[in-house]
């Protein structure tokens, strides 16, 4: 996402980045139908997941999960695949943010 011309960074822009990726899943049954069953998730409760942090974690490892999809992900959005990637990182827990 831009603001003012430059991109926005931080967790907020990578949520935002997740949700944009959610969209593009959900804006086509092929794609939206396997992701529903991965997630166990049923479209009625797609939207409160949405909410949830560890839901967009989700999103973006159901993407990274298959190069296929990460290519025809980030380009149906505009942008490189590696944007994805960083968000992904960015919002995954960190060995050390895990309870042990």
């Amino acid at each position: 996402m831009l603001m003012n011309g430059k991109p926005v960074q931080g967790d907020d822009s990578a949520e935002r980045l997740a949700l944009d990726v959610l969209l593009w899943i959900a804006g086509d049954e092929d794609r939206l139908l396997p992701f529903l069953a991965a997630s166990g998730l049923s479209p009625d409760t797609l939207r409160e997941s949405a909410r949830e942090p560890a839901f967009l974690v989700g999103v973006l490892d159901h993407v990274m999960g298959d190069e296929n999809v990460l290519v025809a992900c980030a380009s149906g959005l505009g942008i490189k695949p590696e944007r994805i990637a960083a968000a992904w990182q960015r919002l995954s827990p960190r060995p050390d943010d895990e309870w042990v």
